[in-house]
């Protein structure tokens, strides 16, 4: 016999994990995928065994969702970040400076005459973003230098911010990634604020390089090390495609979630689900692996929160 749908009660003030089980006994839709979703989250994040990637593009660093990405890398559950300069960008810069609250339809022009960024609906003043990134930059970079760093991977950057962020910020990725020695690895690090720092540093410091093949030999270790791999990837492009990448040559993930906005019909990667993966030989075809789509600032506090729960039970 099929299951039957079930109501999903929220009169007796379910818990998140409650209210997650019972979306899925309420067979909705994309409800139903988040409860398949955060059932294999729970399972990545309790397998000690497992070496867990977690993917995320930087926009997610200037919202709250932030905190969640820290509380993650701060209580042990990921071995290995993946993730755009971007992301260095705003960690660093909310550190030291707040991000607003914004609309969809602000005048873009007249934001632009305040010296105001808009990034969705957030608002950034451009205080709170170039001109402290670029002040603690110059620091960061200076004291790189005098201690005698002439090679520069995206893995020792990051730390080096990390070091550099308040320990009392307990919602940094980066200054979580610090303390645990999480590597924190940028594919594209000329890609941002921080990346352009490096260059201009560089104008005056022409002997340092940025080491990159350093930072893929970080990825070659960690997948050949892998007794399981898993990935927890949020949102696609080269930080979604740099994971699935390199597990590719351990013969793929063992687990794969995904939470993505894109479409699959126009072909892109951030678009694919991860079935598609499996022909490509990036996730096991034995592996367990979804794809939840919706806003991942929706659904990741929501998908955390309920597996955390279920774990800590």
């Amino acid at each position: 016999m099929p299951r039957k749908v079930e109501d999903i009660r929220i009169d007796d003030r379910p818990s998140l994990d409650t209210l997650v089980r019972r979306l899925e006994a309420g067979g909705g839709f994309s409800a139903k995928e988040v409860a398949v979703g955060v059932d294999l989250l729970a399972r990545i994040l309790g397998d000690r065994e497992m070496t867990t990637f977690l993917s995320f593009p930087a926009d997610l660093v200037a919202t709250g969702t932030r905190g969640v990405l820290a509380t993650l890398v701060r209580e042990g559950y990921i071995d290995a970040i993946v993730t755009t300069c971007g992301t260095l960008d705003h960690d660093l810069a909310r550190a030291f400076r707040s991000y607003y609250h914004g609309a969809w339809d602000l005048d873009d022009a007249d934001l632009h005459r305040r010296h105001l960024y808009r990034l969705g609906n957030l608002v950034i003043p451009e205080a709170n973003y170039g001109a402290i990134i670029e002040r603690k930059m110059r620091s960061i970079l200076g004291r790189l230098w005098d201690g005698g760093t002439r090679a520069l991977s995206t893995r020792a950057l990051a730390a080096a911010i990390g070091e550099a962020i308040p320990a009392t910020d307990r919602s940094s990725i980066l200054r979580a990634a610090y303390d645990r020695k999480v590597p924190v690895i940028v594919p594209g690090i000329t890609d941002g604020a921080v990346g352009s720092q490096v260059w201009l540093f560089w104008q005056d410091h022409k002997a340092l390089s940025l080491d990159l093949l350093s930072d893929e030999q970080t990825l070659s270790d960690l997948v050949y090390d892998a007794k399981r791999s898993g990935a927890i990837m949020l949102g696609g492009g080269i930080s979604k495609h740099h994971t699935i990448w390199w597990n590719q040559f351990r013969d793929g993930l063992d687990a794969a979630l995904y939470v993505t906005t894109a479409v699959e019909w126009d072909g892109s990667l951030s678009g694919a689900r991860t079935r598609e993966a499996v022909s490509w030989g990036k996730v096991k075809a034995t592996a367990r692996h979804t794809t939840v789509e919706g806003d991942a600032t929706v659904l990741l506090p929501l998908m955390v929160g309920a597996a955390l729960e279920r774990l800590r039970r």
